[in-house]
């Protein structure tokens, strides 16, 4: 008997007795597999004994030793077997620490008590789940745990047929422009969603992009015995899947559209198996499944080629490994070896994946396996031969007892993109043992560095603790400040101005300072420069003392306290020194531990990673996928297949911050050139590329698709033709009617303009021009044009320079009075200053009397004699550009938070995206140039989880119309607005509202609702949980009313002193 039949042989033990496991779980309750298992063996196989066991009142979970350490002969899941106490729940697929978003659900209609004693229960219970179990066997020859995926994939095709009914816009629905749909140049082909099916796309393109994997799919050919008549039931399932599979690879290898359809594949999938449950797959389980029936498909091939030799069949060759287990069992000393696919590996507790690949590789005590006499249980696990395509399964999902349902695990794990296995081979056992000893034996070390190294980082023996060294240094200076022999609050009159307070009086004006010149006055040194943190500083008086002070210290006491004080402080910082060195070269120590050359022959280079985003009932998946000749990373997303970074993998992947993480690792053999290695001509010896690669057959089913959809083009270009036809029809026909003129504006109408131009803005500062001139004729006594207008110019700019200097409330910002103080305080050079003001004074608003005529004719005739090289006037327009922007970005700001305080949340979203997005840009160029971002992001947040609430609110009415609005709600303005608070990782509010509102939704899933809710439920949830930070159009930027600068700073000033609470209160 071959390998593999011995294979197939164990396969089909280990699953008769994975349906007694299942039976038992059904029966009980109870879902710990150790447990089942350890029953199942003490009954010797009989199930009634077995649920005896574990349903008597006195039965006792087995100890952990018992229960853990145990020989891997024992029955696992097909051929993934199970490989010691952690991957017990991982190996069987079926169990719910493993599915996200599937329930178990029994098989029986009957519900029986067995709670009680009554052992006719008992017998019937096990009556009614055998013979239910054998019928069904006996009907379909399918086994309880193919009948558990069938369900799933029947509800996927029957979700994808029941869309065709719907009205609505679905997740996933076509454009009806075919160049929406029309691939550009060589860029990867997705996959279409057709309900449920991200798991599905997920796992065939990481398949599809393994070029020897490809390649075998593509040029299998069914074996000739069976193309007539299928021979049996795995033969009836597996050759129609592998022919639509074949179709679907060369679809994505030649189509000219952006994406496919995958829904024959599925059909497939779903007509072997008859369920009608509509649960979401799990990627493990279809890679592990999907894997299974590829094989099954290859090996008839192989034993129809085989020709007297043993068959080899490509799938076990490239997928499946072998591992030497060895170990003691209750002072037996074992030693096996097994064969592996998916290679499970626990998360909880681990901070990288060779953490987990130790865990899982090593249990119980290892001294135990190298003594001679020992009672002890454990055992190691050694690779001797690894697959060239090595999958890893993390386990990120158990069951909460408490809860009754799964729960996901969110801890970050990171791992590499270049794996080095040699520590885990058989081959290296030795010297890998030596290794490990000695990093436990440094780790040990390593605690007790740094325990000693946090009683010097934190010191005390209060609640509060600080380090050491700084208590000796705040020790130092209070015993070194000057004594002070009063009592603090002796020497305070409480009936003195506050000290430090100085009158406006007191303070010298530039006027008396400066005489008149040509030039606008330049700060001198005595004068206060411009401050460009005018809201950071705080007044403290200067003469109060800074911290407090020792009442009497003689010198010999201050000399002998300081002596100590420096040494003791010299010797902490020294030991602290000491302990952080030594604990970094522990660190790099165990770090290069396995770096020699040795130990680095053995890489395997990450292919794909497998992405879950959501909870354990319901989620998203996509990949992100290694283009090994681009050298680049990829995103799979369905339809969307975009470019991608390490680091967005890394931010989607390692989990910790989202609930997005990695749950399939992909890892291939970097030695073996042939899993990525393109095709070549054997004649020509040129690279085969796109449609070249295919056999005869699958070339021409795609170019007859893609006749059919470039059909759909010219079918769409004819008919955009025609409706330009007539429309000119229409308009030559059209009689041309007048131009309307334009009409009033009625009073009581907001009147919408576009923004003010520089020229308008200077109308509302008319006021401010004059009243400077008026100044500047009452104190100059030359009463000449040009005098008065550089003494008028001066006064100006002096009283801008102190709003820019000064530190109002928030609701009083200078920078809307004028541009200038907008300049100062964002440091615009001189001449920009200078000639905006020269602007000021010559805009024709001053015409208005003889005086200020001369004036501003003096100002225009200087704004002339200006020379193109003394002003950049480029960078002249951008600072104005930029100006007008930070107002219509207020402007945006103050109605959005208007409208919010009239809770018109809706309208108020627009509003406050758009405050958010252009202050965001602006203060990209400087702190000042903006509005507080916390207060626009706290406010747009609170938008968007009310409009949630709002709609969650009307989705959970029931009633139809409703329940659409609230969708519309989600689909139109949350779900767009999503990628804009994911886009920056650092706002840990904003992550979390996202988390609040999906959990929001997630939650409706453990609840009954009625049929069309599940569905549309379904359809809406994988856009919510989509992870992707791509930020798509909005509509156009709300209009906004055209203010004068006083109505602008009057209601921007109302609408700060009107709220209630500020960002930093929290949500």
């Amino acid at each position: 008997m071959t390998v593999e039949q011995n294979v197939l042989q164990q396969s089909k033990s280990q699953k008769h007795q994975q349906t007694f496991l299942n039976q038992l779980r059904e029966i009980t309750g109870i879902n710990d597999i150790q447990v089942l298992q350890q029953a199942l063996k003490d009954s010797n196989g009989n199930l009634e004994l077995a649920v005896t066991f574990l349903t008597a009142k006195n039965a006792k979970v087995p100890q952990q030793e018992e229960a853990t350490y145990y020989q891997t002969a024992l029955p696992g899941n097909d051929r993934y077997i199970s490989v010691g106490s952690q991957a017990d729940t991982r190996f069987c697929p079926l169990v719910l620490t493993t599915l996200p978003g599937i329930d178990w659900i029994p098989h029986s209609k009957d519900v029986i008590d067995l709670t009680g004693d009554d052992k006719d229960d008992l017998q019937r219970a096990i009556a009614l789940s055998l013979e239910e179990s054998n019928r069904a066997f006996r009907e379909t020859g399918i086994t309880d745990e193919e009948q558990a995926i069938s369900r799933v994939l029947e509800a996927s095709i029957a979700e994808n047929k029941a869309s065709l009914k719907r009205t609505h816009p679905e997740v996933w629905s076509d454009s009806p422009n075919p160049y929406d749909r029309k691939r550009q140049d060589s860029c990867p082909v997705g996959l279409k969603n057709v309900g449920n099916t991200c798991w599905f796309s997920a796992v065939i393109q990481s398949l599809f992009n393994l070029l020897e994997f490809r390649r075998l799919v593509l040029n299998y050919n069914p074996p000739a015995s069976a193309q007539d008549l299928p021979r049996n039931q795995k033969e009836h399932r597996n050759l129609p899947f592998m022919r639509e599979l074949r179709y679907l690879f060369a679809l994505l290898v030649g189509s000219k559209r952006k994406y496919v359809d995958p829904s024959r594949a599925v059909d497939i999938l779903k007509d072997a198996f008859k369920s009608n449950d509509s649960q979401q797959q799990d990627v493990s389980e279809f890679t592990h499944k999907l894997l299974d029936w590829l094989e099954d498909a290859f090996q008839i091939k192989a034993e129809e080629e085989r020709d007297g030799e043993k068959p080899k069949n490509p799938m076990v060759e490239l997928f499946y490994g072998r591992f030497l287990a060895v170990g003691v069992l209750e002072g037996k000393k074992f030693e096996n070896t097994e064969m592996f696919g998916q290679y499970p590996l626990q998360v909880n507790g681990f901070k990288d994946l060779h953490e987990c690949l130790e865990a899982a590789m090593i249990e119980g005590e290892i001294e135990s396996l190298h003594s001679e006499n020992s009672g002890k249980s454990g055992q190691e696990h050694w690779f001797t031969e690894l697959p060239p395509v090595l999958t890893f399964e993390l386990s990120r999902f158990e069951f909460n007892q408490a809860l009754g349902r799964p729960e996901k695990i969110h801890n970050k794990l990171e791992f590499p993109p270049i794996l080095y296995l040699d520590r885990y081979m058989h081959k290296n056992r030795e010297i890998t043992r030596i290794k490990r000893d000695e990093i436990k034996r440094l780790k040990e070390y390593l605690t007790v560095l740094q325990q000693r190294l946090e009683r010097y980082l934190s010191y005390g023996s209060g609640p509060k603790r600080f380090p050491l060294v700084d208590v000796l240094q705040y020790a130092l200076e209070f015993a070194s400040s000057k004594p002070v022999c009063t009592s603090p609050i002796d020497d305070i009159d409480a009936s003195a101005p506050p000290s430090g307070t100085v009158t406006a009086q007191t303070i010298p004006s530039t006027t008396d300072q400066q005489g008149p010149s040509s030039e606008i006055p330049s700060t001198s040194p005595v004068q206060r420069s411009v401050i460009h943190k005018p809201f950071t500083q705080s007044r403290i008086p200067p003469d109060l003392p800074m911290h407090p002070a020792p009442r009497h210290i003689t010198e010999e006491e201050l000399s002998v306290l300081e002596g100590c004080l420096h040494r003791w402080r010299t010797e902490v910082e020294n030991d602290t020194r000491d302990l952080q060195e030594s604990i970094s070269r522990i660190h790099r120590t165990i770090e290069l531990m396995y770096s020699d050359k040795s130990m680095v022959q053995v890489p395997y280079r990450l292919h794909a990673v497998l992405v879950h985003e959501g909870q354990a009932n319901a989620g998203h998946y996509w990949a992100y996928i290694y283009d090994h000749h681009q050298r680049r990373w990829m995103k799979y997303n369905d339809i969307s297949v975009t470019k991608s970074t390490w680091e967005e993998l890394e931010r989607d992947s390692f989990g910790g911050y989202r609930n997005a993480s990695a749950y399939c690792l992909m890892y291939i053999n970097d030695k073996e050139q042939f899993l990525i290695q393109e095709e070549f001509n054997k004649e020509t010896g040129q690279m085969l590329l796109g449609m070249d690669t295919l056999p005869p057959d699958l070339k021409d089913y795609v170019k007859e698709d893609n006749k059919r959809f470039e059909k759909e083009l010219e079918e769409w270009d004819a008919e955009l033709a025609q409706k330009v036809q007539q429309e000119k029809l229409l308009a030559s026909q059209t009689p041309r009617m007048p131009a309307p003129s334009s009409a009033p504006v009625q009073a009581g109408e907001p009147e919408y303009l576009e923004q003010p131009s520089r020229t308008d803005l200077s109308k509302h500062l008319k006021e401010d021009s004059v009243r400077a001139i008026t100044k500047a004729l009452a104190e100059q006594e030359d009463r000449s044009p040009e005098t008065v207008m550089q003494m008028a110019i001066k006064l100006e700019y002096a009283r801008l320079l102190k709003l820019a200097q000064d530190d109002p409330p928030p609701e009083c910002d200078y920078r809307l009075h004028h541009a200038v103080v907008y300049f100062m305080q964002n440091e615009a050079p001189k001449k920009i200053i200078e000639r905006t003001l020269l602007e000021q004074f010559g805009d024709h608003n001053l015409s208005f009397d003889e005086r200020c005529r001369n004036i501003m004719k003096v100002a225009q005739a200087k704004l002339e004699m200006i020379k193109p090289d003394e002003v950049n006037m480029e960078e002249y327009e951008r600072w104005h550009q930029e100006y007008r922007n930070y107002r219509e970005t207020t402007m945006y700001l103050m109605v959005g938070l208007e409208l919010f305080q009239k809770k018109s949340y809706m309208e108020a979203l627009l509003y406050l995206i758009y405050a958010y997005q252009s202050n965001k840009e602006l203060l990209s160029k400087g702190l000042y140039r903006g509005h507080d971002e916390e207060l626009i992001s706290h406010y747009r947040r609170e938008c968007l989880l009310k409009l949630n609430e709002h709609a969650a609110a009307l989705f959970e009415s029931g009633d139809d119309q409703e329940v659409n609005n609230g969708l519309i709600i989600m689909n139109e303005l949350i779900v767009p607005c999503l990628p804009l608070l994911l886009v920056d990782e650092t706002e840990e509010k904003d992550i979390a509202a996202v988390e609040d509102m999906r959990n929001r939704w997630c939650s409706y899933l453990g609840q009954e609702m009625e049929p069309n809710l599940q569905e549309k439920l379904t359809d809406f949830l994988p856009k919510l949980l989509d992870c992707s930070t791509e930020i798509k159009g909005f509509n156009d930027p709300p209009k906004l009313p055209s203010y004068s600068t006083h109505e602008l700073c009057e209601r921007f000033a109302r609408i700060m002193l009107s709220l209630s609470r500020t960002p930093a209160d929290g949500r």
